[in-house]
């Protein structure tokens, strides 16, 4: 079949949703057979739909070859939109449990580290003893990868730093927020009242690998005159280095929104030492073209509650 694509109007009005379930089943299993077990059906019920649609489409969707089938490039793109109309639908369905139901739904959001262990933990903590049944999954990764999240429709809102991603995303600045220099209590630096930087560049230091952070504990040194020293432990996990430094033998570097959030920790402190490293916005993601889910309303509106206070402070 060659590729004499049909009008998109005269193929909105044909296009089965069935026929797209079933392409992505051949496609998830590598066969035909393999998918109609799969979808509990037979195999020629499977290959009238792909044909179905290959005519609907005007397009071979499907090469066959000795290992099975796999998408053509019009299937695969067929596919991409695909899946984002049936997230669509399925985040509709959603949205109309949610309504009925405030109390129940389900949130995927992506996050980059300090976020997730600062304002998006603190937002679940609060909705979560609000709404009990509530579900919510979290990914953390980059901002660039939550941004292709985004598109990809596998998460609804991203929680990250940077200024621009695209036309067709959108950036709400919460906050933003220099980098400060954290040890633990017992650390002798701790009892110091006045700290050069210089005076720590030989210390065992540990922050993040990803680049923009890593850059601007780079760009903190440079400023201040230094040879930017090596990390002894590059990890993403705030986690994993506020818990080093906590052990009194290292310094880490956090945003200063966070040690405001984590005010109770008494293992944790901020040492007084200037830290040049240009502020970056901090903020909410989503993409321009999505309406949000009223879950991921509440959620949006509940971190501006938590981000808030913390953007007014000057301390």
């Amino acid at each position: 079949m060659g590729c004499d694509v049909q009008p998109s109007e005269q193929i909105g009005r044909r296009i089965k949703l069935h026929d797209l379930r079933v392409l992505s089943a051949v496609v998830q299993a590598g066969s035909m057979s393999k998918a109609a077990r799969l979808l509990n059906t037979t195999q020629s019920t499977i290959s009238r739909s792909i044909a179905e649609l290959e005519q609907t489409i005007g397009a071979r969707l499907l090469d066959r070859n000795a290992q099975g089938v796999e998408p053509t490039h019009y299937g695969q793109a067929l596919l991409t939109r695909g899946l984002a109309a049936f997230q669509e639908i399925r985040q509709g369905v959603e949205d109309v449990q949610h309504l009925s139901d405030p109390g129940t739904g389900e949130l995927r959001i992506g996050s980059a580290p300090a976020l997730a262990e600062g304002i998006v933990l603190a937002a679940i903590d609060k909705l979560s003893r609000q709404y009990p049944r509530v579900i919510f999954q979290v990914t953390q990764a980059d901002t660039p990868a939550l941004v292709e999240a985004l598109r990809a429709r596998s998460i609804e809102i991203g929680f990250g730093t940077g200024l621009a991603f695209g036309a067709d995303v959108n950036l709400e600045v919460l906050l933003e927020e220099p980098l400060v220099v954290v040890v633990g209590s017992e650390n002798p630096w701790a009892r110091r009242r006045k700290i050069a930087l210089a005076e720590l560049v030989n210390e065992a230091w540990t922050w993040p690998l990803t680049a923009d952070v890593d850059a601007r504990v780079m760009e903190a040194f440079r400023l201040s005159g230094l040879e930017p020293p090596r990390a002894r432990v590059y990890a993403d996990a705030l986690s994993m280095r506020t818990k080093l430094a906590a052990s009194g033998r290292f310094l880490t570097v956090a945003p200063r929104y966070f040690m405001r959030l984590q005010a109770n920790h008494m293992s944790l402190k901020v040492l007084p030492v200037e830290f040049p490293a240009v502020p970056r916005p901090n903020g909410i993601i989503t993409l321009k073209s999505r309406t949000l889910s009223p879950l991921a309303q509440r959620f949006i509106d509940c971190a501006r509650e938590i981000a808030g206070p913390l953007a007014k402070r000057k301390s």
